[in-house]
């Protein structure tokens, strides 16, 4: 049986900054390079800080060698493969039709992990999954805006 508690934090963590990303950025000419760059930074270097973080808390906790390089390598790993999925409808679709298909996938992936989480600690779904999406939609919110509010500083500069 799959141990959601190993996958959740990077999964969420990707899913939530993937989704924030490209609602921030899709505005501009070049609004698709943009966002790809900035989803490959996000799979790699911020997964790497995030994944030896990871790995410290463990060892700090007394975690066994085996144990820590399990949550490492398996954030890692999480990670990695749902931004790659970002990167790929953003290749795949036009940019402003790769913000709604990234922001549905995102939350349907979310929507789904939280049901899992909720299933494994015998919590209230509704309660759980719905939480998670307003965290996850504020997260979009503040980034949509933010993106529309520094292209017109830029563009006004």
């Amino acid at each position: 049986m799959l141990d959601i508690n190993k996958y959740s934090i990077g999964a969420t963590a990707a899913l939530i900054t993937s989704m924030g990303l490209i609602a921030g950025l899709t505005q501009g000419d070049n609004a698709k390079a943009g966002i790809i760059t900035g989803l490959l930074i996000i799979a790699v270097a911020d997964n790497i800080a995030d994944s030896f973080s990871i790995h410290v808390y463990k060892e700090s906790q007394g975690a066994s060698r085996r144990d820590s390089a399990s949550a490492t390598f398996g954030n890692f790993a999480v990670r990695l493969c749902i931004v790659l999925t970002f990167v790929v409808i953003v290749l795949l679709c036009p940019s402003y039709i790769a913000f709604i298909v990234s922001t549905i996938w995102g939350m349907v992936l979310l929507a789904v992990l939280s049901l899992l989480l909720s299933r494994q600690k015998a919590t209230c779904p509704l309660r759980q999954v719905s939480w998670h999406l307003l965290v996850a939609l504020l997260v979009i919110a503040g980034s949509k805006l933010l993106g529309n509010v520094i292209l017109r500083l830029v563009a006004h500069s």
